[in-house]
């Protein structure tokens, strides 16, 4: 008797809507949604009353996910918002198997082992399904009446967030790289406090000039950390974060070199990155973490 994966596809459909999680499908083997988009969009059925995207066609519906699923080994795609989730994804890094990538980049689950030592949190125990990549989803009910958006890299490095607007692979699914699969199937955990706060968009600020410290340090290293905290201050939406760790990261080196102070490096990013709208823990965890580095990695001056 052969295996049929619309079987097994519509049992982990159904099952996530049995937990509330509103579900649609997508292509076979891919991650791409499989319903028709705007431009291709006949204005009949569901979509009667005007075009309705993926987020706004996902279901609970038994009797619908059945059609659906029967018909079509499509993957399975869960509407995060509507499902009043949020998925933290950790991500692996890309092409990771390539002779060219540096074999020791860490992946999102050390990035973010580390954000929760750094802020004296352990990493949370919840509902955690396992990626086709290695990657893993990390599941949590959304607090009410927030309403969270979608991060890439906001937390700490290959560490996403999924909210409103946003979808993730579903348990079941399979893809040509592997399949996703629950690895610790629990009740979502509720959003932990400091996980949202670090989330949560920073109220907006008035731009001032950015005035740095009056400190000693060779031309170079002043020079360094005001072009670059300059760059964080002036980082484009939804950029600041990635933009605060690497600026922090280049400027390390005159701090590793003896050149500037380290605690005028810290303090100075954190005027930028608050500047920009970041928020002061967020800015603290990316600062240290992106100097720690630096100064593990930095080259002799001689050599750089």
């Amino acid at each position: 008797m052969t295996h049929d994966p619309r079987t097994a596809l519509l049992s982990a459909a159904l099952d996530a809507a049995a937990r509330g999680w509103h579900v649609f499908p997508l292509r076979p083997g891919t991650k791409r949604p499989a319903l028709h988009g705007a431009d291709r969009c006949r204005t009949t059925g569901d979509c009667a009353g005007g075009h309705l995207k993926w987020q706004e066609r996902a279901t609970v519906d038994p009797h619908r996910i059945t059609l659906c699923w029967q018909t079509s080994p499509a993957n399975i795609g869960l509407a995060t918002g509507p499902s009043g989730l949020v998925v933290v994804d950790l991500d692996v890094p890309k092409n990771q198997d390539n002779s060219n990538s540096s074999a020791d980049t860490p992946d999102g689950a050390t990035t973010f082992k580390a954000l929760c030592e750094r802020t004296g949190h352990p990493v949370p125990t919840t509902h955690r399904v396992r990626t086709a990549s290695g990657g893993h989803h990390l599941y949590f009910t959304a607090p009410a009446g927030i309403r969270l958006g979608n991060t890439a890299g906001t937390l700490a490095p290959l560490v996403d967030t999924r909210a409103w607007g946003g979808y993730v692979v579903a348990a079941g699914s399979l893809t040509p790289g592997g399949s996703y699969e629950t690895v610790h199937d629990t009740a979502p955990a509720p959003l932990p406090g400091w996980l949202l706060e670090l989330l949560q968009p920073a109220p907006a600020r008035p731009v001032v000039p950015l005035r740095l410290p009056a400190v000693n340090g060779s031309r170079a290293a002043l020079a360094a950390l005001e072009a670059e905290c300059a760059v964080v201050a002036a980082a484009p939406e939804k950029q600041g974060n990635i933009t605060l760790n690497r600026c922090t990261f280049k400027v390390g080196r005159f701090v590793a070199w003896g050149d500037l102070p380290r605690h005028v490096a810290e303090n100075a990013f954190q005027a930028a990155g608050e500047a920009r709208g970041l928020t002061a823990a967020e800015c603290r965890s990316t600062i240290r973490s992106a100097l720690d580095s630096s100064l593990r990695k930095v080259r002799p001056r001689e050599t750089a």
